[in-house]
């Protein structure tokens, strides 16, 4: 049975389009050059949490990364991307699982989050999610996460968020993760608004 979290985002993605949700971006700059930054190459591993239908897979794709995994608690958001590309979706590994829920069977080089993290408004719910990002992130890792910033957002698709300074999420995911650049972005949703996001790229110790 699907829980009220999953059942939510099957329905966000149901009614509205992929390019009609307010976290759209036809192209993903500031997460490609967080990924650029950390130095890896085009064979890492890197999974892209809470990715959905977002174009981020096809620009990595496109820039000859070719271990990329994308994991949603919706299966309905996954089915986006994987009309979108056609046949180039089986270089991809695609996971329908809820991130405070799922347990990894490899580590990864590369951990990226755009906007999943600030949904989870409860501390146990976070403490899972720290708990399977220790696990999935090979020691050296980059731990990728954008939130609403303080002067962002309080609410998105309907749902309470949690927002963060690049302080309060180090806080969050603890000393096992060393903070090592942050940058903000004002992103534009499809209806002309103005998200104002922070980022923080982290370090597994």
């Amino acid at each position: 049975m699907a829980t009220a979290r999953e059942a939510h985002w099957n329905a966000v993605y149901t009614e509205k389009a992929d390019t009609e949700v307010s976290w759209f971006e036809q192209t993903p700059e500031t997460s490609l050059a967080l990924i650029g930054d950390t130095g890896v190459g085009t064979a890492a591993a890197i999974i892209d949490i809470g990715g959905g239908s977002s174009r981020l897979v096809d620009a990595m794709l496109q820039e000859g990364y070719r271990d990329v995994t994308v994991l949603d608690l919706s299966e309905r958001a996954l089915e986006n991307p994987k009309a979108r590309l056609g046949e180039r979706g089986a270089q991809v590994a695609w996971i329908v699982a809820d991130i405070t829920a799922w347990t990894p069977d490899r580590q990864d080089d590369v951990w990226h989050d755009r906007a999943a993290f600030h949904f989870l408004t409860d501390a146990a719910d976070r403490r899972a999610y720290v708990a399977t990002l220790t696990r999935a992130l090979h020691p050296g890792g980059h731990a990728i996460i954008g939130t609403f910033a303080l002067d962002g957002p309080e609410r998105c698709s309907g749902l309470p968020i949690v927002r963060y300074s690049p302080a309060t999420l180090a806080e969050e995911l603890g000393p096992s993760f060393r903070p090592v650049a942050e940058t903000r972005h004002e992103h534009r949703t499809p209806a002309g608004r103005v998200q104002r996001f922070q980022f923080a790229r982290f370090v597994k110790s």
